[in-house]
């Protein structure tokens, strides 16, 4: 099936198929994007589809939906603690863009080394650019998803939090708290989204390892930001640390596999 799918024009498909898909994420009652969301999410797919083919298409949807029902975890809790993502954790276009530049700019960049590998050749070979590029697409979500979940467990279910610089006990939510229920979440979802990302053929067994590695890396340095930055200036929203926080996983996992393949190797 997805053979016939990937010898019409990728492009075409992608509008096509994002545009099914949002007058079905229109007229459901439970609304995952506000309308604004839809139509970068809409925009999102589309390049996705375009650049990286279902492969690609399949590790940003898998991010979107976990992340989603996860945000909805303990959602009457964290409404009445004041902890809960706004809107019900119904994402807008700052959420989009904030969860998936850096994954888009890799998508582009593969794009863009490969003269389309994904999806209508599938006889190129690919140069170490783009295989790169493809670890940093996984990593980037990879790095995402466990922040979202390490996020959302630890206000759900973390018994005990601590902020990341001190160590010393915080309320749940505290901006660079962090706790065990959390950062376990966190490990276990960047495994699941790399081994999706191993599993459609992205990334090989080494890229997974990055990917955790990475994750893990970000997800702590991202809570460092919260902790002693993002207070200090109004234009570090959480949006803006999203990108560096995916920014620094997909820049760790591209840099620990040429470390690997170049030296140590």
């Amino acid at each position: 099936m997805f053979s016939s799918i990937n010898s019409l024009n990728p492009w075409l498909v992608g509008v096509g198929l994002n545009s099914i898909l949002a007058v079905v994420a229109w007229i459901v009652p439970k609304k995952l994007l506000t309308p604004a969301g839809l139509f970068h999410g809409w925009l999102l797919g589309v390049l996705i589809w375009g650049t990286l083919g279902w492969q690609g298409y399949i590790v940003v949807v898998f991010y979107f939906l976990v992340g989603s029902l996860i945000t909805r975890v303990g959602m009457a809790q964290k409404e009445a603690e004041g902890i809960a993502e706004k809107r019900s954790g119904a994402r807008g276009p700052e959420n989009v863009w904030g969860s998936a530049l850096t994954a888009a700019l890799c998508a582009l960049g593969v794009w863009a080394t490969s003269s389309g590998i994904f999806p209508t050749s599938q006889t190129l070979h690919p140069t170490p650019y783009t295989l790169l590029l493809l670890l940093g697409y996984v990593a980037s979500f990879s790095t995402k998803l466990s922040d979202t979940c390490a996020s959302e467990v630890g206000k759900a279910y973390g018994r005990s939090t601590f902020l990341i610089t001190t160590l010393q006990p915080v309320a749940r939510g505290t901006e660079g708290a962090i706790s065990l229920e959390g950062t376990l979440a966190g490990a276990a979802a960047s495994l699941a989204q790399a081994l999706l990302g191993w599993g459609v053929g992205l990334i090989d067994l080494y890229g997974v390892l990055w990917c955790v590695v990475a994750a893990f890396i970000a997800t702590n340095l991202e809570s460092v930001i919260g902790a002693t930055l993002q207070s200090r200036f109004h234009w570090l929203t959480n949006e803006v640390v999203n990108i560096f926080n995916t920014l620094i996983g997909a820049s760790t996992a591209i840099l620990l596999a040429w470390i690997w393949a170049n030296v140590i190797a």
